[in-house]
Order: structure tokens, then sequence, then C-alpha cells
């Protein structure tokens, strides 16, 4: 167990970002640090300091910042008093993590500050920025750390970091951060469940049949393809986003929404994941890769076509696998995952099949499932509940129908995006939102056996034309339990 330290908020911040001129850092990271400086989320007398290798002074910084980054802040949003305000908060710093010291950050960093590490580069080099920094005297009691994914490449590789994150960082200072887990649907999904004693009941076997979790992106590779061979879809999405979601739709009640009783009936999840057989990864596993096809509206080269793509590459850019969760809770209920890069459109959502009434009083009624709850993640944020209802007219022939519940018109309040809400959880040292280190390594510990056993087999991904759902046996695996993938 680990309790989250009593920062002092009274004390300057001083936020660091390693990486600081790289995609991540002019997409998200600063957007999400203007929009929680223009909301007054961050506190006064803040320092945002990016390091990178490049010999920038700081107007010539600005002025990447100024072309990178400001076109990813919505016109809505954006006012030049505030763009300038916040630039004034920004500066420079120029450190070589492999060749440099920290002597340069240390002359920058103000001395008593609270300082959050934000290490948005390769994993490879979390162990020498964690030390070098450590070695420069910039790591205290009052110091944060946040992790970017991917985790390591396997279950040896994330204990490696861990170990090495862990000689200078206490686990109460490591913010290992996803994403996902910042969305508003994803943390509504714990009020949802457990803020609603009309669902409770029946969040269970037999009254839910099936599970479904799609995360789908309608892009490609595209800059990323040479990180990407590396990785493919099962350690970018599956390991970390999918698993992450899994969670909570499975878990049991915490004993409080603190931090580490969230986070340890997450890890019983990971730990009830029923592991894979070479027998089952045959079976109830889905490899596939993008071929040339049409995607929004034009065509796009296949995956073998991208560039950087190594020749015959045979890394998976789509996932599809039927899970079990072995507890009583969800004993024989599939859960089944898929993702994918070039599917048919950009879509997030979580599916709850409800059974059917035990005795078919409808019998003109066409078959299939008549409750449904739909969770969409993305690009809209909503909840539907699905109903039968009758259709107008004579006779007793039923329709399915939605209960809607559209966030962004539900309240009036801005929502804000991901980064900005996880950010503004690091700067005020709340951990409910980020993974803890045993739960990191249980989901390496499930999904290592899945990577070798696919290695081990030596099949080709099935190929699926891009702007599609992916390959045709994911269908399959899904048909032979009589259940379809909800578009």
């Amino acid at each position: 167990m680990t309790s989250a330290p009593q920062f002092d908020s009274s004390l300057p911040l001083d936020m660091i970002i390693f990486g600081g001129v790289g995609d991540l850092a002019m997409r998200k990271l600063l957007p999400a640090l203007y929009m929680a400086h223009l909301h007054g989320n961050l506190p006064p007398g803040t320092h945002i300091i990016s390091t990178g290798r490049q010999d920038y002074d700081r107007a010539a910084y600005l002025a990447f910042v100024e072309e990178h980054s400001r076109p990813f802040i919505s016109g809505e949003n954006f006012t030049d008093e505030a763009w300038r305000s916040f630039l004034q908060l920004l500066a420079f710093v120029r450190v070589d993590v492999e060749k440099d010291g920290m002597a340069p950050l240390a002359k920058v960093s103000r001395p008593g500050a609270e300082r959050v590490f934000y290490l948005a580069t390769a994993p490879s080099l979390f162990t020498t920025i964690c030390d070098k920094l450590a070695e420069a005297g910039l790591v205290d009691r009052n110091a944060r750390v946040v992790l970017e994914k991917p985790l390591g490449r396997d279950l040896a590789s994330a204990v490696e970091i861990n170990e090495a994150v862990g000689k200078h960082f206490e686990e109460s200072q490591i913010y290992r951060i996803d994403h996902y887990l910042g969305k508003e649907t994803v943390q509504n999904l714990m009020v949802l469940r457990f803020g609603n004693s009309i669902l409770e009941p029946l969040w269970r076997a037999p009254n839910i049949t099936s599970v479904q979790i799609t995360v789908a992106e309608e892009v490609g590779v595209g800059s990323r393809a040479g990180f990407y061979d590396s990785a493919g879809a099962m350690r970018d999405m599956v390991q970390n986003h999918l698993l992450q979601l899994l969670c909570i739709v499975a878990m049991e009640p915490p004993a409080s929404l603190a931090p580490d009783a969230v986070r340890d009936e997450k890890l019983k999840v990971l730990r009830s994941l029923r592991r894979f057989s070479l027998a089952s990864i045959a079976r109830d596993t889905v490899r596939g890769q993008y071929v040339r096809g049409v995607s929004g509206n034009q065509e796009v080269p296949g995956y073998l076509e991208e560039r950087n793509v190594p020749e015959g590459s045979s890394t998976e850019t789509f996932v599809a696998m039927r899970a079990y969760v072995d507890t009583w809770r969800w004993s024989k209920v599939p859960f089944y995952l898929r993702t994918g890069k070039r599917m048919a459109r950009r879509s997030s959502k979580i599916v709850i099949e409800f059974a059917n009434p035990p005795f078919p009083l409808f019998p003109e009624t066409p078959g299939g499932v008549a409750n449904r709850l739909v969770i969409e993640l993305q690009p809209e944020e909503a909840i539907k509940l699905q109903l039968m209802a009758k259709q107008p007219g004579s006779g007793m022939q039923m329709q399915q129908v939605a209960l809607n519940l559209d966030l962004q018109s539900a309240f009036s309040q801005r929502r804000a995006e991901a980064y900005e809400r996880l950010l503004i959880d690091v700067v005020r040292g709340r951990l409910t939102h980020f993974m803890r280190r045993d739960e990191l390594e249980a989901a390496w510990e499930w999904a290592d056996p899945i990577i070798n056993g696919w290695s081990a087999l030596a099949e080709k991904p099935n190929p699926y034309a891009a702007g599609t759902w992916g390959p045709s046996e994911s269908f399959a695996l899904l048909a032979r339990d009589g259940f379809s993938w909800v578009e």
C-alpha cells in the first residue's frame, strides 16, 4: 500500500518536460497546460521548462511553440491575452540526456520548488534521466515523475524500468499515465456502476452475457512507423488502454475512492484474467494487418507500403480476442477486445450485452439482443441504454430504441480533455487515475504469453482492407458464440 504524499501547494511549481519539442509535447501537453492556465488550474508562479537537444534560445523555442503547438488549441478557447501570459511561463533548456548532466536544468529550476518531471521520451531513456536528476540533487520528497507509455515491451523490461525509477522516487511519487483514464466517460463509468443502485444488481453473470471493448483508429501508423513496428497493436493498445477499460468494467466496488482502494480492485481483475495457452491463442485471438484500401474517401497505402516499415514485416496493426475474467461475478462471460488502425472510422466504445428475457413473449419480433448498454468514449462521449419498445400501429411488433445521455449537452460545465485532466491530477497529487507498479506488471504477465505464443505459431497477420472493420476472422470469433460486433 502506498499513501499519497502531502504536497505543499504553497510552493512554486516547476513543470519540467523531457522531450519538450516532441510531437506529444506540442500536440497534447502544451495545449493541455494552456487550458489549465486559462482556467486557473495551475498554481501561481508556475514555470514550464522544456528540455531537448536543440540549440534554441528562448525566442527560437517560443517561435517553435507558436508554429507547432498553437494550432492544436481550438479557436473558442484561444485569446491573445491568455496565450501571451501562457508563453511567459515557458522556458527551454538544452539537455542531451544521453551525453549531458542536469547542471543546466538545475540552474533554471528554482530551489525549493515542487518539481514535476514529465518523461515524454523513449522508455529507454527513463533510467538515465532519473539517475542524472538524482545526481544533480533535483529529486526530493516533493518531486513527482510522470512516465509516458509504453512502459517496457515485456514484463522483464517493465520490471527493469520500475526498479530504476524506484531507486529515486517513492511509488507515491510515480505517475504512470494512460490518457484513456483521463476521459470523462471512462471516469463516469465508476459513477455509473457504483452510484446507481438500478445497475449494480444486474452487473454480473448471468444477467450480462458478453462485454465488447473496441478502440478503433481511422489513421494509419503515419510518422510512428519506426516505433510501431517494434511494438504492434498488442503492446501499443491492448496491454494498456484496453486492459484498463476492462478493469473498470469488471472490478468489484472499492472500499473508498482512495487511490490504493481503487487500484487494489483493478489489480484483482488483472490477476483473475484467464491465461492463454498456445491452443487458446490460436483459437481465441486474431491478428490483422491493413492493406491498401479507401479511408476518408481517398486511397491509402497498406502497412507494408508505409514509410519506415521493414519489408515483409509481420507486425500486427489489428488485434481481436476473447478473454475471460475467472471470478464469480464474471463466470463464463466472454470479454471481446478489439483494436486496430485504418479501420472504418474512429470509435472507442464499451458494449454491455444483457441477457434476453427467459421466455419469448413476442415471437414475431426478430431475434437479437433486447438490451444493451453502450458507453461511447470517442469521438462522442455518450451513454446509451438500448431497450425494446412497441412499434406504432396494430399488433405487438417491437423495435429497439435508445435512452441517450449525451454528456456534452447534459452538463453546461466545460469538459476538460484527458491530458488536461490528468495533468491537473499530477499537480494536485491525485494518484487514482494512474497505474500502480503491480498493476503494470500484472498486465504484462498476462500479455507476454500471448505475444510469445504468436511468435511460436509463426503465422502472418490476416490482411484487411484499410477503411474496413478488420479481418473476417474477427467476425467469426464472435459468431461462434452467437454474437456480433456492435458497430
